[in-house]
């Protein structure tokens, strides 16, 4: 009960862009598995550059083989996937350099990935990049940010809230 009415600032984590470019909201990407929010709540970003930077200061919990997608967990618990455009799997990593591994220390700037927009558009279905919470709960608050165009690494997306 107590913790409830003394909850601080500190339960909550910042969401930075984790690329520069322009804020979409989730159901309007073109695909129904984050528009449909199959894997979670979240925000997606149509990309300016190909480089991916942390938006949390966090753990790397998991970066997949092919580079496409990237998850950290916040010191709060909070898990983020970060998928870098549409149906890029199956570009099986060409067109990607990963620069952390599982278990690295990252903090909001620390470079994930780069990527080669050009090759992502013209063998994907495009590089709109979703930001999910992979965890989250029913109680949880996410408080967007009103900004359409954001910096990698300097601009707020987001502050979640779990309301435990």
């Amino acid at each position: 009960m107590f913790k409830k009415l003394f909850k601080s600032k500190s339960d909550e984590d910042t969401i930075f862009a984790p690329m520069s470019g322009n804020v979409i909201k989730l159901e309007d990407v073109p695909d129904p598995t984050f528009s449909e929010k199959m894997m979670g709540e979240g925000i997606a970003i149509e990309p300016s550059d190909g480089q991916v930077l942390a938006p949390v200061k966090g753990k790397v919990v998991q970066v997949f083989p092919t580079k496409h997608a990237i998850g950290i967990e916040t010191e709060q618990g909070v898990e983020i996937l970060i998928h870098i455009g549409l149906e890029t799997v199956s570009m099986d990593g060409d067109g990607f350099e990963g620069h952390v591994e599982e278990n690295d220390k990252v903090k909001p700037g620390t470079p994930l990935v780069t990527f080669d927009m050009e090759k992502v558009k013209e063998k994907a279905a495009g590089t709109i990049s979703p930001l999910i919470i992979t965890n989250g709960q029913d109680n949880d608050q996410m408080e967007f940010s009103n900004e359409t165009e954001v910096e990698a690494g300097k601009t707020t997306l987001f502050t979640y809230r779990r309301d435990s």
